[in-house]
Order: structure tokens, then sequence, then C-alpha cells
């Protein structure tokens, strides 16, 4: 009943004229900064940070978290439509939202998008009024259980190699590399900077993600001479009792993934999308229609984003401690407004703790309401001339990829990461596990070098927590499966060839 009144009470504050209309207007903004290539979660809550001097307590933390909540979705739209990821937990929608889009679905994609964010957002809300134990489980989580997690995940770019395994590792490679520039971790000492000193802090993810995904995309596009239907052939918007059908268990999997992604701090979303993503391709029964439009593939990643979005505020708010970068500038929203999150928060100002978490609920509220009836609107866009299109989208890229850290030198990456994913492509190599890499590669390192600090340089603190053998254990288990499904097909391929040698007529062998 303590519960059930301290929602109560955070309701009665959030539900007021001002405070409403603040959260509508956070909304809007971040979908807004959330289209722009770009202007993700961090760019957007950062650039409207101010606002929190100008309102009060309640209302800035309202609306800042409505922005965020906001732009989380609006990275979809471009994702969908461009397949220029708005933010880098859409990345993984791209592979299947662009391809709907490409076949006439791009209504059915945002609509699928927006009602699995919307269920798996409520759902996370559900979780986080109950959830500050698990958050103190998944924060005690040590080097050596990161890493082994860490690893895990890296095991998910077998999923994500497609048919060629050789060519799925060379991708991942790349991604590992390009995430080893910068700093040592330990020793501070450069590595593969080529002596440029904007290297030294490593490479910015977003401009490479913009540059490996859209920009390679708009150039594939420039330079052929086939271009995507632009002329508005989007098909419904309506849902079919089918779509719901073969998206209900990517919605409820996406929400359990994107759930526990975010109680563990400093999980990427990224990583989190990619997940859910090969998650539904490992348990489809159809799984060679992954990348080529299902709608398992939106729904999926979409619905952990929003979950994940939610569950990141859990460590923040329970133990006062960000797991994310977006998180420590709403950690900074907090504070410039006298506010201390963690557990006193909840004792000494529960109007302001509650009145945040019923704040998202109306936010996912509010976000599914401008969602749905604008569906239509966001994707009139593709109805541009698409030379005026790729200009436009190149220019909002330009100013995205500088604004990340007002400089000219993340424009040149996004160039260059460009330049590469068209050759990637030209190439027939798969970009996502270079994408899944790239974010987990320094994760990977930091724990694994830890984890050997604290025993001393000695292997056997890998294997003394049951939540790394187990990590270990689903590990061989993937590459095994992966395995027999090679060699089965490979048998099938061959039975095959061998069978239509028996059919051909002698003719036919004699002309051969």
């Amino acid at each position: 009943m303590d519960i059930i009144s301290d929602l109560a009470l955070g309701f009665s504050h959030v539900l007021t004229p001002q405070n409403l209309s603040y959260a509508v207007l956070g909304c809007a903004l971040g979908m807004i900064t959330g289209v722009l290539p770009g202007f993700g979660p961090s760019a957007a809550t950062t650039l409207l940070l101010p606002l929190a001097f100008v309102v009060g307590p309640t209302a800035s933390i309202v609306m800042i978290s409505a922005i965020y909540y906001g732009s989380m979705y609006g990275g979809t739209i471009t994702s969908v439509l461009l397949r220029v990821p708005g933010e880098v937990a859409s990345v993984a929608t791209c592979l299947d939202g662009y391809e709907m889009t490409r076949r006439g679905q791009a209504g059915k994609a945002l609509s699928i998008a927006a009602i699995g964010s919307f269920i798996g957002g409520m759902v996370a809300l559900v979780g986080m009024v109950f959830a500050s134990q698990l958050a103190d489980l998944a924060l005690a989580l040590g080097p050596p259980e990161l890493f082994a997690l860490s690893l895990l995940a890296l095991g998910l770019v077998i999923g994500l190699a497609g048919r060629s395994v050789v060519k799925g590792l060379v991708s991942a490679l790349l991604g590992l590399f390009v995430g080893a520039i910068g700093l040592d971790l330990v020793t501070g000492a450069p590595r593969f900077t080529m002596g440029i000193i904007e290297l030294r802090d490593g490479v910015e993810f977003v401009a490479v993600i913009m540059g490996l995904f859209g920009l390679a995309e708009i150039l594939e596009h420039i330079g052929s001479r086939t271009t995507v239907d632009f002329s508005g052939k989007i098909g419904s918007v309506r849902l079919s009792w089918q779509d719901f059908r073969d998206s209900l268990g990517a919605i409820a999997r996406g929400t359990g993934i994107g759930f526990f992604f975010g109680l563990v701090p400093g999980s990427p979303a990224a990583a989190c999308s990619f997940a859910s993503y090969a998650v539904e391709k490992r348990v489809s029964k159809t799984p060679h229609r992954f990348g080529r439009g299902a709608i398992q593939g939106v729904a999926g990643p979409e619905t952990a984003n929003n979950a994940l979005a939610i569950s990141n505020f859990i460590p923040l708010l329970t133990l006062g401690i960000p797991s994310s970068a977006t998180m420590a500038i709403l950690l900074g929203a907090f504070t410039i407004n006298g506010l201390q999150p963690g557990p006193l928060l909840f004792a000494q100002q529960p109007e302001v703790a509650w009145g945040f978490i019923a704040s998202l609920a109306v936010s996912n509220v509010i976000l599914l309401i401008m969602a749905l009836p604008m569906v239509r609107m966001w994707v009139a866009v593709l109805r541009v001339p698409p030379m005026v299109l790729y200009a436009l989208t190149l220019g909002f890229m330009t100013v995205g990829a500088y604004t990340i850290n007002n400089r000219v030198f993340d424009i040149a990456v996004m160039w260059i990461a460009g330049l590469v994913g068209l050759v990637l492509r030209r190439l027939d190599v798969p970009l996502a596990p270079a994408a899944l890499t790239l974010v987990l590669g320094p994760m990977l390192e930091e724990n694994f070098r830890r984890a050997l600090s604290i025993h001393q340089g000695s292997f056997a603190g890998f294997f003394t927590s049951p939540v790394a053998v187990t990590a270990y254990l689903l590990i061989v288990l993937t590459i095994v499966v992966k395995a027999v499904k090679t060699a089965r097909g490979l048998a099938r391929r061959r039975t095959a060839d061998v069978v239509g040698h028996r059919e051909q007529s002698p003719e036919e062998l004699e002309t051969r």
C-alpha cells in the first residue's frame, strides 16, 4: 500500500497543468532532436540542460527526462526511413527497419516501434518500482563477471555474421581495432594515434556509426544508377493481427533484455539493441528473413531500447550512481536544483522522487499519442526528391558530427568511416559486428585488466564466479550450435549438388 500511495503522490505532482505541459514540450523537443542525426539523447539533454535553471525542481526534472525519453524514439525515425541512426541505440533498427521501408512498409515499422517502445517502457516502469534489490545485485558484479558478460555479448557476433563467418570476424576485428585507439587504460600511453592529438581520447563512436551506416548508404545510392523509391509508397500504417502475433514474443524478450542491460552500469545501448536483435534471429523459425525486412528485427531492439531507457534510472535513483553518459547529464540536472539522487531523496523529498517516476509513465503515454498519429507525417519525408533529401541529411549529419565535441575532426572521422563502410558494403562484409565490437571492445579490455590486477595476474579468478562460469558455458554452447548449423548447411548443399548432378542428362554432362 505504501508504493501505491507514493505513486499517487507522484502523479498528483506531475498531473498539474504546468508539469504536464513541460512533459509534452519535453517529448516534442526530444523527438525533434532525436530525428536529427547525431543529436541523440546525450546531445539533446546537454543542449537543453540550461532549462533546469529556469523552472522549478520537479518541472525541470520532468522536462529533462521527457526530452531524454522522446529522443530515444526520435532516433528510430531516421533509422527506419533513411538508414541513418539518430543515436547509437537505433543502429540495430537500421538492419530491418530500412528494408521494410524499401518494401513499402515504413508505416508499419514506425508503428511497431512506437507500440513496442510503449509496452517495454511501461513494463520496465513496473519493474523499476520494485527493482532496487535487482539494481544492488547488478552493481555488485565485479570485473571478472563483467568481462565474462562482455565476452558473451561478443559471442553474439557469430550470430550476426550471416552466412560468412570469416567476413563477420573481419568486421568484428575492425571494430576492436578502432575501439583500441586512444590512451592505454592502465599506462596512459597513446595507442594507434599516429601522433594525432584528437585521437588520444579515442574515436568518437557516434561519428563512426553515422559514417558506417548513414553516410555509406547515401554514397552507395549516389554512386549507383538505381535510387531508393521515395515516392511515398509506404503502405498502411495499421498493423494486422498477424503483425502483432509475429512481434509479441520479440516485444516480451526485448523488454527483459533491455531491463537487465539498464541495471548494469556502463551497459551500452547499442549492445542492448544488438543483443535483442541477435536473440530474435536465433529463436526465429525463419532467420533468413532478418536483414530483409523482418518486423521482429524492429520490434525487439526498439522495445529493448525503451526498457533500457527506464531501467537506466534505477542505479541513479537508488544509489546516486549514473549508469551512462546521459544519466550523468541528468545527475547534473538534479544537482542544479540542489537534489542528490539516492536513498535519501525518497526519504527527504518523496514528491520529487516519485514525481520523477510518475513523469516517466506520463511521458510514455504522451510519446505513444504523439508517435502513432504522426507516423504518416514522418513517412512523408520519403516524398522529398532523393538528391534534396541526401543534401539535407548530409547537412544534418555534418552539424551533428560537429556538435558531438565541437570539433571539425569528428566530421573527418565520419567521412572516413563512411568511405570504409562503402568499401565493406561493396565487399559484402556485414557492418553489425564492427558496430558491436566497437562498443564492447573497450569494456572487455578494461574489465580483463582490472580482473587480472585484482587477482594478482592469476587467470583462476576468471572462473571463481558462478555468473562468469555460466557466461563461459553459454559462449561454448553458442559456438557449438553455430558449428552444427554450419555443418548441416554444408551437408545439405552437398546433397543437393549430388542430386542435381545425378538428374542431369548424359548430353548435359557431356557438354559440361
